[in-house]
């Protein structure tokens, strides 16, 4: 009687975590309107292309960019790291090159500009791009993995109340992170348990070694967390479902605190943004536009067409596309 008891038991949860898979799904529908991944940048031809090239002569450059191995490996981007690197270089050069021949002679037979004063912007402007490119393809990176690690705190709730309910029905760890990596509408840790599938599936090792390979490369701390805690219980014997379950409750009150938090940053971010790119622009078209008027509304040898021209076009739009970033980094993505 008790072991009928018990069937029935594990049969009902199994079917609560089957409704809670197609209601989690329905969820996230708004997200996407498929289950195809994200799209990111295709590097694949223009990093064959920087690494035949350049690959085997910029051994003397791979210290200054020590630090991007471990990133590139959090960001998700599966690049190879003297690979990237070439692409680096190549495209920095790539970029510099036509900025230091188009802008002397732009300023020289175009805006009739002395030649020294050409041949020292051009030179000040492939510097500019050359610093810019490099900072650019370093920071991408970066800037994947904090994407990543964002929508792994954002999804956390809902990652740990679905593996709660399958542990809690019997489902051992292995096909908890099988069932994640293959849902209709992925999550961010689908990425991750595709990982621990492949590293058991393909090359072989245990569940607690693919999660301890999984938790070193992982960029959220608070799923890094999860996962150890997961080792641990399952190195001990202990309840996974009940860890789990407080792993949820745990991620349901920081969701809360964090939402409240944006909201306060949102107010500031709204005065940061009126006073930059509404007010500020403003007061910079009409000052030069008197100083214009009284005669004297030249920055040296830039006219006053020129700074409005630059302003208009130039340094709006760039400190808007900043602003966005700013913005998009801050937000949370739930």
């Amino acid at each position: 009687m008790r072991n009928q008891l018990m069937e029935k038991l594990k049969v009902s949860k199994k079917r609560l975590g089957t409704k809670f898979q197609t209601l989690f799904a329905n969820f996230l529908k708004p997200r996407s309107k498929s289950p195809m991944k994200e799209p990111k940048m295709n590097l694949e031809k223009p990093l064959s292309m920087a690494y035949q090239l350049i690959g085997n002569k910029i051994t003397r450059f791979i210290p200054l960019f020590k630090d991007l191995d471990q990133t590139l490996q959090k960001s998700g981007l599966r690049i190879n790291f003297k690979a990237y690197v070439s692409l680096t270089i190549f495209a920095s050069l790539l970029f510099t090159l036509p900025i230091a021949i188009v802008t002397p002679l732009l300023l020289f037979f175009v805006l009739k500009v002395s030649l020294g004063s050409a041949l020292l912007f051009g030179f000040g402007g492939a510097l500019f791009t050359w610093a810019l490119s490099i900072i650019g393809f370093y920071l991408y990176p970066v800037y994947c993995a904090d994407k990543h690690k964002r929508e792994l705190d954002g999804e956390l709730p809902f990652t740990t109340g679905y593996m709660a309910i399958l542990a809690s029905a019997g489902v051992s760890p292995e096909k908890i992170f099988h069932s994640i990596s293959t849902l209709n509408v992925p999550l961010a840790a689908s990425t991750e348990a595709k990982e621990v599938i492949k590293n058991i599936s393909l090359f072989g090792l245990d569940v607690i070694s693919a999660l301890e390979k999984t938790s070193g490369r992982t960029p959220s701390e608070k799923f890094r967390d999860i996962i150890e805690g997961m080792i641990s219980t399952i190195h001990t014997g202990g309840n996974l479902g009940a860890f789990l379950r407080g792993k949820f409750k745990t991620a349901m009150k920081l969701k809360r605190l964090s939402l409240k938090k944006y909201s306060d940053n949102l107010s500031v971010l709204s005065e940061i943004y009126v006073a930059l790119l509404l007010t500020g622009p403003l007061l910079l078209v009409i000052m030069v536009s008197v100083m214009s008027l009284m005669g004297s509304g030249g920055l040296g040898i830039l006219s006053p067409d020129f700074l409005l021209s630059l302003l208009t076009y130039l340094a709006i739009p760039v400190c808007a596309v900043i602003f966005l970033i700013i913005l998009d980094s801050t937000s949370p993505k739930w």
